[in-house]
């Protein structure tokens, strides 16, 4: 394929396109012969464990549950949404880019908050006006 590319993750991470396994198989779906001919879906295959990502990087990817990480530690995200095989190969490539920086990112820790006395006095008072507004409606006695 191509000689010693590099891919940039952030500013300090950068790995190596060898590190990166291309399958390219038919496409299911619409197409018409071209679909039945020609080899535009592109399957990346990254190994996690194998890389030479940072240990920090391989962790976080090894803990987060998303569905293209196998069990195994591999990434496999699959593309066949373009009937071109660069367009797929692209597209496949931006995904994986956009998981691994996805674990660089540290989420802010949720403190929980509680409604003020104010607010549940309106709402249980709202409660209580639509079920005496409810409460109304009913058969008239003659």
């Amino acid at each position: 394929m191509q000689s010693m590319s590099m891919i940039t993750i952030s500013q300090r991470v950068v790995i190596q396109e060898q590190e990166i396994e291309w399958q390219f198989i038919r496409s299911s779906g619409a197409g018409g012969q071209n679909v039945n001919k020609v080899s535009t879906c592109a399957q990346l295959i990254f190994d996690i464990r194998a890389s030479s990502l940072p240990d920090f990087y391989k962790e976080r990817l090894l803990a987060k549950s998303d569905h293209r990480i196998s069990q195994s530690g591999k990434i496999i995200i699959k593309c066949q949404d373009s009937r071109s095989q660069e367009a797929n190969r692209q597209t496949a490539l931006a995904q994986f880019i956009e998981l691994v920086r996805s674990v660089n990112v540290v989420q802010k820790k949720r403190i929980p908050t509680k409604a003020s006395r104010s607010s549940q006095k309106k709402r249980v008072d709202s409660k209580k006006q639509r079920g005496a507004t409810k409460a109304m409606r009913g058969k008239v006695g003659v």
